[in-house]
């Protein structure tokens, strides 16, 4: 399980990651399209934390210790902290961009899962993965 666990940490520093960049989008948007993206980027952010909570909690109950401080987020992570200066459609794009890292990560977990032979873990990412996947969907329809 120390293969799990690992690849289960660099999930929660994504995810951590990713929760604290939301806040910032949900903030800092302005433009026409304000309501929307404020309540959009706000339901990406409670997601994200709900998905965080499950990936700790995981962690724990196969005998980890989750990352839990913005340090160690930081140096694990595989996505870059929002500037603060972003316009709505960067915002929307750099999304895009992590919900497209944040998948890959979560399948490449899954990855490792399997091969320990972990189904739950496997069972709670498959659905993460379901997830984003979705929301990349939705997320790409914006562009257009």
């Amino acid at each position: 399980m120390n293969q799990t666990i690992e690849a289960l940490n660099r999930q929660v520093a994504d995810f951590g990651v990713l929760y604290v960049k939301l806040h910032n989008y949900h903030w800092l948007v302005n433009g026409p399209q304000f309501y929307q993206l404020h309540m959009l980027f706000e339901k990406l952010y409670d997601e994200t934390a709900e998905r965080l909570d499950e990936i700790a909690e995981r962690i724990l109950q196969i005998g980890g210790v989750p990352l839990a401080s913005l340090k160690e987020f930081l140096a694990r992570t595989a996505l870059l902290e929002a500037r603060g200066n972003e316009t709505p459609i960067e915002m929307i794009n750099q999304t895009i961009y992590d919900f497209t890292t944040v998948n890959e990560g979560v399948r490449a977990s899954l990855k490792t899962a399997q091969a320990e032979g972990d189904e739950n873990t496997v069972d709670l990412l498959i659905g993460i993965s379901r997830s984003l996947e979705k929301h990349l969907w939705m997320l790409g329809a914006l562009e257009k």
